[in-house]
């Protein structure tokens, strides 16, 4: 549910923007930052305070693979399976995730711990295989080091 503090913010930023759908991004990682998620009813609430097309925050919201569409563990995990990091190993690593906390690809654990997300390029080539855990970033990864850092996450 988008609470009035939200609506404040979003009314906040469309003023930073000369044309109301500029603020479309921002709009969207207010609502994101605050439900962890963007429902139905969010897009639809964008579309209509910023008097854009509902389609127009829609295309946006699915465009970039930053926005989730169901809610979300507290901790999202993005693993990186392109060419390097493949190479370096993360599907062993990806399937270590599977195995122990027994979540596939776009899951979230039992107990809302983790949710698993599977990146195309986290931009880390020359320290692969690497991953994203909320906004921390990790690299040169192995298992036990997976498992290190993701016991830090409660």
């Amino acid at each position: 549910m988008i609470t009035e503090e939200i609506i404040k913010k979003i009314q906040q930023k469309k003023g930073d923007y000369p044309v109301f759908r500029s603020a479309i991004m921002s709009a969207l990682h207010e609502i994101q930052n605050t439900e962890g998620w963007l429902s139905q009813e969010s897009l639809y609430k964008v579309s209509g305070m910023l008097n854009i097309p509902p389609a127009t925050v829609k295309g946006v919201a699915t465009f970039y693979h930053m926005y989730r569409h169901v809610p979300m563990g507290r901790n999202i995990i993005q693993i990186c399976t392109n060419v390097a990091c493949m190479i370096m190993g993360a599907e062993k690593l990806v399937d270590l995730l599977k195995r122990e906390f027994g979540i596939e690809a776009g899951g979230t654990t039992g107990d809302k711990r983790f949710s698993l997300v599977i990146m195309e390029c986290i931009g880390a080539c020359g320290t692969a295989p690497a991953m994203l855990v909320n906004d921390d970033f990790h690299d040169n990864l192995d298992e036990k080091r997976v498992m290190d850092i993701l016991n830090g996450y409660k």
